[in-house]
């Protein structure tokens, strides 16, 4: 038996290293992070599907509400567009406050006014601010752009109504759909559950009315499925070290890569007008990210210490407006002001306060301008040393940064900018991670020697 089990373990070397190293890669890049932030655990979007009036032809009025419970992250141009599947022969006779981007085959109503929308799959879409004001309701006709709690609270809101009946007489009255989608992606929605009615408040809420019924749908949101690639990176520096710790080599893509492109500084290449604005054209850089934030240790006082920092866009054809920035740094509890930016903590966690967001301050930095002499913002951030202050092991660095509700690609703690009089005790030391990794390679050769043993 033992001369069996070690010939096949020979036999199956080779196989037991390859799959230890996809072992590995998975657990590095397919982190359970990229599907839940613990910076916002409850944070989802919300379809509130409303059914206000059920008339005698068996049509239905139905109020539908895309609210964003999102702590930080937004909907972003080009906007939601919403769709769901019907059961049976339903079919849209008109809207206020959206539109259907099909009417689809309306032929059955021959002779007479074809409804709003007849496809079994509609896509819905927000109207344009400049929409005729008979068509618009209340939290219409912003695009689709949907804004965080946070950010702005009276933007968090779209809501539209639709009249929906059926075309074959015989079918039941319209019922809910199922595999709805909000079309923006990283986002995945679930069933609808049945809760209890919505009520609404009138006359300056002195009378309170409720819809016949009410079911939510909940979408939640996964970096990974939203995009494999990042799309932003941090760079370090700080005033005791000469050194600036640049965004790690290929964080976003490398530019010997098939269909990446890139422009040199300077440069304005003609294919840059023939691209729409939601491809990427970035500046050739060692990372190639359309967004690098740089964090500079600036300053350090008897009770309070400063940093910088910067956010670049060195996409040539975006600009990134309502832009945020999510921070995470143990300091963050004690902080005096921020200049120049909007700031608020994110108290997710009660006692634990060491994470907040930053974003521009309305008509003045608010948008952050493509790639060129403007195409930067900046704030600093006065904090008080708390009694676990210190410079020593990076402690001064941040622990995460997310630009616009994406992770950015950080410096390895290695490379971090280092105190002068301790650079000896920072020798650079291979990350467990790959002491383990080399560990389980050597075993698996060295198998023979520990059965013979």
């Amino acid at each position: 038996m033992e001369v069996i089990s070690c010939w096949f373990v020979r036999k199956h070397r080779l196989l037991y290293i390859i799959l230890v190293i996809n072992l590995f890669w998975c657990a590095r890049f397919m982190s359970p992070t990229y599907a839940y932030d613990s910076l916002d655990p409850n944070g989802n979007i919300t379809i509130r599907w409303d059914v206000l009036q059920e008339n005698e032809d068996s049509s239905k009025d139905i109020r539908i509400s895309i609210v964003n419970y999102q702590l930080f992250r937004q909907i972003e141009e080009p906007g939601w567009k919403l769709s769901w599947r019907w059961a049976g022969s339903e079919v849209i006779w008109n809207m206020f406050g959206a539109e259907a981007t099909e009417q689809g085959n309306c032929s059955v109503f021959k002779g007479r006014v074809a409804p709003h929308c007849c496809e079994k799959e509609p896509v819905i879409i927000d109207l344009l601010p400049a929409a005729p004001y008979s068509m618009q309701v209340a939290n219409c006709c912003r695009a689709g752009i949907l804004t965080s709690i946070t950010q702005h609270p009276n933007k968090y809101v779209s809501a539209f109504l639709m009249h929906v009946g059926i075309a074959d007489p015989s079918d039941a009255p319209p019922g809910m759909p199922t595999a709805f989608s909000i079309g923006v992606p990283g986002y995945t929605c679930g069933e609808a559950v049945q809760v209890l009615p919505t009520k609404f408040t009138q006359d300056q809420g002195r009378r309170t009315t409720q819809a016949f019924a009410t079911w939510n749908v909940t979408c939640s949101y996964s970096q990974f499925r939203a995009s494999l690639a990042p799309r932003c990176c941090v760079s370090l520096s700080a005033f005791y070290n000469e050194t600036i710790v640049k965004c790690p080599m290929c964080s976003c893509a490398c530019q010997d890569q098939p269909k990446t492109q890139c422009a040199k500084a300077g440069e304005s290449p003609p294919t840059m007008l023939q691209l729409s604005p939601n491809k990427l054209l970035v500046q050739c850089t060692n990372h190639m990210c359309p967004i690098m934030v740089h964090w500079h240790i600036k300053q350090s006082y008897t009770h309070y210490w400063r940093v910088k920092v910067t956010v670049t866009n060195l996409n040539y054809i975006r600009n990134y407006s309502d832009w945020y920035l999510v921070v995470l740094h143990p300091n963050f509890r004690s902080v005096e002001q921020v200049f120049s930016f909007n700031y608020k903590p994110l108290n997710v966690y009660e006692n634990i306060n060491d994470s907040g967001v930053f974003y521009g301050i309305q008509y003045y930095n608010d948008r952050l301008l493509q790639s060129g002499k403007n195409g930067n913002v900046q704030t600093e951030i006065l904090m008080h040393k708390d009694t676990d202050f210190s410079f020593k092991e990076g402690w001064g660095f941040p622990r995460k940064i997310s630009f616009n509700g994406q992770d950015c690609v950080m410096p390895s703690p290695n490379d971090y900018p280092r105190l002068p009089n301790t650079a000896g005790s920072f020798q650079s030391q291979p990350p467990a991670s790959m002491l383990l990794l080399l560990f389980a390679i050597h075993m698996f050769l060295n198998v023979d020697r520990l059965y013979k043993m």
